[in-house]
């Protein structure tokens, strides 16, 4: 008789999203796997840290971290905390690490990054997306703020064999460690929705210098907030993934009640990180001109941004 063991997670990135909920799945007890790359030498010796608003101060020490892939298990689960501009770079590390029949989740803002993935990764291998809603920010090396929120919408987009039985599985294994999760039956569209915030908040958020809070209290920053929000959710429609009623009136709404956030794509710029323009903007962008609609604010968005980031 085979012993069942408990899945296997590897989280790939312990950034403010890998750290974040990597922190929560092995504070639960499961089996969880770090690969890092600048983090490493400090998380090894000191552990994750998570100052948050909703948990509190925790700290988990002598976690099971790894500098390189070779050195890592097998994993059965896989949890792309890492940044969509280093997919392509992580495909061969996804492949080395997953255990036959893994199931990869991108935990990632933007459009189609599934479909960008996909083809660099045997058909063997499950992929799933992971839209996280959570105020989060890496305040340093090894050391996570958390702000608000944390829920995760899973949605299932290829594999072989049983997607909803995956998907569930899935589900079930972040609820384990008291994570929000639901699970969405339409990825894309579930990634339109999310975009209907990214879209406004991220790029504004450089180009401004500002927080949520400063440019929802200015009317011209609110307005244009609003303008971009309703650009995606036509684009989003022409694509044929029409998005709930008055949608960007709840989001406008949330922000004003979240606390005062710097989104990622302001810490990536501020950082000399490079910026996630092609999966926020770019994509949405593409799929709105196949669909016939332009996005003439949001190309003008990224347009801007490009500059900055040229420079």
């Amino acid at each position: 008789m085979v012993e069942q063991r408990s899945p296997r997670i590897g989280i790939i990135g312990a950034g403010a999203i890998g750290g974040y909920y990597g922190i929560l799945l092995a504070r639960a007890g499961l089996d969880v796997h770090f690969l890092l790359r600048s983090d490493y030498a400090v998380v090894a010796e000191q552990g994750l840290r998570l100052d948050s608003v909703v948990h509190g101060q925790l700290h988990l020490s002598n976690l099971q971290v790894y500098a390189d892939a070779a050195s890592m298990p097998a994993c059965d689960w896989l949890l792309v905390g890492a940044k969509t501009t280093s997919n392509a770079e992580l495909a061969p590390l996804l492949v080395q690490i997953a255990a036959p029949g893994a199931k990869v989740v991108l935990l990632q803002n933007g459009l189609a990054v599934e479909e960008a993935l996909r083809p660099l990764l045997p058909d063997s291998l499950h992929l799933l997306g992971g839209l996280c809603f959570i105020c989060v920010h890496r305040a340093a090396a090894g050391q996570i703020v958390h702000q608000a929120y944390g829920g995760i919408n899973l949605g299932y987009h290829s594999g072989p064999g049983d997607g909803e039985a995956v998907l569930a599985e899935g589900v079930a294994l972040l609820r384990q460690a008291a994570i929000e999760a639901n699970p969405v039956a339409n990825l894309a569209q579930a990634r339109w929705q999310k975009l209907v915030w990214n879209v406004p908040y991220n790029g504004l958020s450089v180009l401004l210098n500002s927080g949520t809070a400063a440019m929802m209290q200015q009317a011209d920053s609110r307005a244009l907030i609003a303008s971009l929000m309703e650009e995606v959710i036509a684009a989003a429609a022409a694509s044929g993934h029409a998005l709930p009623e008055g949608l960007a009136d709840k989001l406008l709404l949330a922000t004003d009640r979240m606390p005062d956030y710097l989104p990622s794509m302001y810490h990536d710029w501020q950082l000399g990180r490079v910026m996630e323009l092609d999966a926020v903007y770019a994509a949405p962008l593409a799929a709105a001109a196949a669909a016939g609609v332009r996005m003439p604010q949001t190309r003008m968005l990224l347009q801007s941004l490009r500059f900055l980031e040229a420079r």
